[in-house]
């Protein structure tokens, strides 16, 4: 885990590998901000693993862990060869449903989708594994799947509180794999959580080492800081993150590293633009981080769970935001440093989308109804590319 990168992490051959391709990246400027973000947990110290002197503290090792999935999307490209995208995702209680992030698996509501996903579940036959050196692609259980549900209000923008899908596993999950419910809280602001995923993790933390690759499950906490909407803002922040209809329930939480040079929630409340709010230096938006425990998601880990105290999901991992070095950014560029934000999709807002999904016929009456929902990965696309920084 470590910085805001869009969810699709490029991997050869299903085996994990540092490049991150396929990344829907936006800019822009408001006053004195410029910001670029991504569609994408590093931690404090090292996500390596174990032969890498990895910091065991973020290896997600327990068994409330074991429905915290790896996703791979094969697209199709123009040329006719295949590209493989990494993403997380979350099995719901149904046992055949994976909650994720609509980026992973289209390109908006009513676009083709991948030819094929997989489901990687963390563990084996004999139960939870407690190797922190997993790779699903060598130990998983594996599931095909059968069907995509996309939020039809999902523009394919990387800013979106819409951007949720749920996929359809072609049979129901290991039984030792961990099923969630949602959490009922109906506002994130402030709320501690606990992130769990699959993207890229970092050698030596949030100042950033070499990116140790994907597909090795770590988990860390956070707190939520604001959303795009909050009144205090006076809808201010919708110059910067884009309209109210789709941003005004992202959620973001900053990656601290304790020194107040790096909060980047604080350095960006009290920016100029937004002076006369009387927001500048609250708590609400200035706070040091939840110490060593502390991480940021990178590619990869999009479309994985932010887990509320009792173990529920309250949001889905959506992008990365850099507001530059100059608003607590460690680091130039988007790369999952200090100081950089992760924003999230909250499931409150979609409780009725997500029930709906989970109540879709069973795989025998699916085919009859894919082709509504307009995400058949049968066409071949061009999928947008983009590099980002690593």
């Amino acid at each position: 885990m470590n910085k805001y990168v869009c969810l699709g992490v490029a991997v050869a051959a299903l085996v994990p590998t540092a490049a991150f391709a396929a990344a829907k990246t936006a800019s822009g400027g408001f006053g004195e901000l410029s910001w670029t973000a991504t569609s994408k947990i590093i931690g404090v110290t090292s996500t390596a693993t174990v032969a890498g002197n990895g910091d065991p503290r973020y290896f997600a090792t327990a068994p409330r862990y074991s429905g915290t999935v790896a996703l791979l999307m094969d697209y199709r490209n123009a040329d006719n060869s295949v590209s493989t995208f990494i993403c997380s995702g979350s099995l719901m209680s149904d046992r055949v449903s994976i909650l994720t992030a609509a980026h992973c698996v289209s390109d908006g509501f009513g676009t083709a989708g991948p030819e094929r996903t997989r489901v990687f579940f963390y563990g084996g036959a004999t139960g939870q594994s407690t190797n922190p050196d997993f790779r699903p692609t060598l130990n998983g259980v594996t599931r095909d799947t059968n069907g995509i549900v996309v939020n039809n209000q999902y523009t394919g923008q990387v800013i979106d509180h819409n951007d949720i899908a749920v996929v359809r596993m072609s049979r129901a999950a290991p039984e030792w794999a961990t099923s969630y419910e949602l959490s009922n809280f109906t506002d994130l602001t402030g709320v501690d959580f606990n992130v769990a995923g699959y993207g890229g993790r970092s050698t030596i933390g949030g100042n950033f080492g070499t990116n140790a690759g994907t597909g090795i499950l770590r988990q860390g906490d956070n707190n939520m800081a604001w959303r795009v909407g909050d009144s205090q803002f006076a809808g201010r922040t919708y110059s910067i993150f884009g309209p109210q209809s789709r941003t005004e329930f992202s959620y973001l939480a900053d990656f601290d590293n304790g020194l107040a040079a790096n909060d980047a929630s604080c350095r960006f409340a009290s920016a100029s633009n937004f002076a006369g709010l009387g927001i500048a230096g609250t708590s609400k938006f200035c706070n040091l981080g939840r110490g060593a425990m502390e991480v940021g998601v990178a590619g990869g880990d999009s479309g994985g769970p932010q887990f509320d105290q009792f173990g529920r999901i309250m949001s889905v991992t959506s992008y990365g935001i850099t507001f530059g070095t100059n608003f607590g950014d460690i680091r130039a560029g988007l790369n999952s440093s200090f100081g950089e934000f992760s924003g999230f999709v909250p499931v409150y807002i979609h409780q009725d989308f997500i029930a709906g999904a989970m109540a879709v016929p069973e795989p025998s009456s699916w085919a009859m109804l894919i082709a509504g929902f307009g995400l058949v990965g049968g066409m071949a696309r061009r999928r947008r590319m983009a590099t980002v920084a690593a």
